[in-house]
């Protein structure tokens, strides 16, 4: 999007009258640049990837996902977690309703996994603001770490784990209607509406932090803390990133500030993975539904696939940037 980038450029200049080549101009440009960008990108492939998702409800999911078993089931929730635009929060429900529907907890937590992890919009801005290479080794193995971790839950049997009001819950079993075409693209539009409503602070903050740190934050102190050269990086990326809370779009513009500041490829997006696949607030909902001992081994498996991920990724990055 070169012509947006020009056209903020004009703007900072003749309007602000600032130098994008001072840190206030630079940091204003980035702002500017990366909110519009996110904003136009987002709504345009959420509109797109809710009509394929209004294909795809949760009953309807439900009842694919039941006819197959195994390690299949268990590709098949990750897939289908790539279509359903959910965050960390919201997939609570779906287990739930999946785990009560008599899916096996593995399938359910690739789903859980995968869902807020690699989504079809986050995976189209992360390949527009580095490229398509590191966009689709993302989807690789976001859908690997998924697999692998719901394939390891199922080999456990930790079924007693869960808590036993989700075997409880009442299931509706109701067909889902065939929808028409205005429906469905009445329903993107509301799922459009609905995901900005939700994301739209989170987008600002990380905007605002990734133009602080690109512009401000000399990139001394950021090596040493996260430098490529730093064995530990990956580590503190990881364990800084599980506490927070923020979506995956906006923790694309800190990544990219990062990344710009020399951090390694994989400790950006060991940060990233980190902050949506185990954010404090879906862990605490999480442990409402099963017992201490699967979550701890949730947490876990899912903290260790992401600091590997992420020492691959350093390791390999090079070949992709």
């Amino acid at each position: 999007m070169n012509w947006l980038s020009e056209l903020i450029r004009f703007l900072v200049e003749n309007i602000f009258k600032l130098n994008i080549e001072t840190r206030l101009g630079g940091s204003i440009h980035f702002f500017i640049y990366d909110v519009i960008k996110i904003f136009i990108l987002l709504s345009v492939l959420i509109f797109m990837i809710s009509y394929i998702q209004s294909f795809f409800p949760p009953e309807r999911t439900r009842k694919i996902l039941g006819r197959f078993s195994g390690l299949t089931a268990n590709i098949l929730a990750a897939l289908l977690g790539t279509v359903t635009p959910f965050c960390s929060c919201s997939s609570i429900p779906l287990f739930i309703g999946f785990t009560n529907a008599g899916l096996p907890i593995g399938v359910t937590f690739s789903f859980l996994i995968s869902s807020p992890l690699v989504d079809l919009a986050s995976v189209i801005l992360l390949a527009s603001i580095f490229n398509w290479k590191i966009a689709i080794s993302y989807v690789i193995v976001g859908l690997i770490l998924a697999v692998i971790g719901g394939g390891i839950i199922s080999k456990l049997k930790l079924e007693k784990y869960v808590e036993p009001f989700v075997y409880n819950n009442p299931i509706h079993n109701n067909e889902e209607e065939d929808l028409s075409v205005r429906e469905r693209l009445n329903f993107s539009k509301e799922q459009v509406l609905d995901i900005i409503k939700k994301v739209w602070l989170y987008i600002l903050i990380g905007v605002g932090i990734g133009a602080a740190i690109h512009n401000y934050i000399p990139e001394s102190v950021i090596s040493t803390i996260l430098g490529k050269d730093k064995w530990y990086s990956v580590l503190v990326a990881t364990f800084i990133g599980v506490p927070m809370y923020a979506d995956i779009f906006g923790t694309l513009p800190i990544a990219e500030a990062l990344v710009a500041k020399g951090v390694g490829l994989g400790t950006a997006l060991s940060f990233m993975m980190g902050v949506t696949a185990l954010s404090l607030p879906s862990m605490v909902m999480l442990s409402k539904v099963v017992k201490k001992k699967l979550l701890g081994i949730f947490i876990v498996i899912v903290t260790l696939g992401i600091i590997f991920i992420g020492y691959v990724f350093n390791i390999l990055g090079y070949l992709l940037i």
